[in-house]
């Protein structure tokens, strides 16, 4: 086998080196040498030169494509937490680009000419909405609950329901934010019944919070009972304690306006009297990851001073997709620009109809289903929809050749068969969605295709 000096000697060498760098094409050209040592070694036969460059050229590819990739959503999946949840709008994307694009206004006032607040950009517009004293945002949801409770409750008495000792994604668990935060944990109640005297036993040998987990992502049915949010504030207020309301996924629409159940409102916490409200950004807001708080001024004021902080800020493309989704609602836009509340907006007629195209495109047959909300919203909670059932008897297969396409595209299976659900589906994305699912159709050979 030749050495690595001189494969990258031939003109096929040094093309390599002049689009991917010396020591990246150095590192492939070893990679394919090792290869083709352990292919002799096993009885294969010895490479040429050319091969050996194709296999190092192969490699370099694959080593600098992204592995952040778009795909398309065709699972009905609205919130899919694996395809990174809510898709940003137009308007929040062109923000977000203009903000990379550039040097920025992140932390400086134009009119005074010196350093400003990050703040500025987000807080006004979620007080606004909110009807909150004050607001901060932090880079997600678990980061705001830890800052809150570091900054509120270091090493003093946090009370919480155990129904409410949730596990959120990754494995992440109530119990153990509360435990990193430095605060020290108060079950009260039990698994499916907590009541007020609990919290009033718990609150009356001292406490420095109240914590609420909004049961976002499951629901406990049957003989249960939790004192409701206002009745945890009366509790709270006689103890002289806030109320810490973490919503979780946190909704600015009524979901029951949507055909949906009602997902507690942001609003409504504060109307309840919570001193302080945790949600997600990137859930049914509509927006980028983020953790936002509001709530009482002096608090929000704890937070922000908190060493924490610092460590859990936002960046500028954060604030300025954030901003922007956010302006949606201050216009009363948010169900029609929104991607999230289009989904769910969309109507079964239009659903229907866009199915029927598909099917009659590529062959399969269309019949009613189910979509879901995901992300840790609205646990059990569906929506009507049309389906898409592609032809074959190996769907396995095919959502893998799926899964192959630029960019690949994402189905589910139900029923022994691989379906398409367009509520998952922006409108516009349908040329490339029936363009991939097109060539992987021809590829596994099926009947049908009406051709590219």
């Amino acid at each position: 086998l030749p050495s690595v000096e001189r494969l990258l000697q031939t003109e096929a060498g040094e093309a390599l080196r002049s689009e991917f760098g010396h020591s990246l094409s150095v590192q492939a050209v070893r990679t394919a040498l090792e290869n083709a040592r352990a292919a002799i070694r096993s009885g294969g036969a010895s490479p040429s030169t050319e091969d050996i460059l194709k296999e190092a050229r192969h490699w370099m590819q694959a080593a600098v494509e992204p592995s952040l990739r778009p795909v398309v959503n065709a699972t009905g999946v609205i919130l899919h937490t694996n395809l990174g949840r809510a898709v940003l709008s137009r308007e929040a994307q062109q923000a977000v680009q203009a903000a990379a694009s550039s040097y920025t206004t992140l932390e400086y006032d134009l009119e005074r000419g010196e350093r400003g607040q990050r703040g500025l950009h987000a807080e006004p517009l979620l007080r606004q909405l909110t009807g909150a004293e004050a607001a901060l945002v932090v880079n997600n949801n678990a980061a705001a609950v830890l800052l809150a409770l570091a900054a509120l409750a270091g090493r003093r008495r946090v009370v919480v329901s155990r129904s409410q000792l949730v596990e959120i994604g990754g494995g992440f668990r109530i119990p153990e934010i509360l435990k990193q935060s430095g605060a020290k944990l108060v079950e009260v109640g039990t698994t499916n019944r907590t009541h007020r005297r609990d919290y009033e036993a718990a609150l009356a040998e001292g406490a420095a919070l109240v914590l609420r987990a909004h049961h976002s992502n499951f629901k406990i049915v049957g003989f249960t009972r939790e004192p409701g949010l206002v009745e945890l504030v009366e509790v709270g207020e006689k103890f002289g304690v806030p109320v810490l309301d973490d919503l979780g996924s946190g909704a600015l629409l009524d979901t029951a306006d949507f055909g949906l159940g009602h997902e507690p409102m942001v609003q409504e916490s504060l109307q309840a009297g919570a001193a302080l409200v945790a949600f997600s950004g990137d859930k049914l807001l509509g927006g980028p990851q983020a953790g936002l708080l509001v709530g009482k001024a002096e608090l929000i004021e704890r937070l922000r001073r908190h060493p924490l902080a610092r460590a859990v800020r936002p960046d500028k493309l954060c604030l300025a997709a954030l901003s922007a989704t956010l302006v949606h609602y201050v216009k009363n836009e948010a169900v029609e620009r929104v991607p999230v509340w289009r989904m769910i907006a969309a109507r079964e007629s239009d659903l229907r109809a866009r199915a029927e195209t598909w099917a009659a495109l590529l062959g399969g047959e269309i019949r009613a289903g189910r979509s879901t909300i995901g992300g840790g919203s609205l646990p059990e909670e569906t929506l009507p929809t049309w389906i898409v059932a592609l032809p074959g008897s190996h769907p396995d297969a095919l959502a893998e050749d799926l899964r192959r396409q630029d960019p690949p595209v994402i189905a589910r299976i139900e029923q022994s068969g691989l379906v398409l659900d367009p509520r998952s589906v922006l409108p516009e994305e349908d040329e490339v969605l029936l363009a991939g699912v097109q060539r992987s159709l021809a590829h596994a050979g099926k009947p049908g295709v009406r051709g590219e």
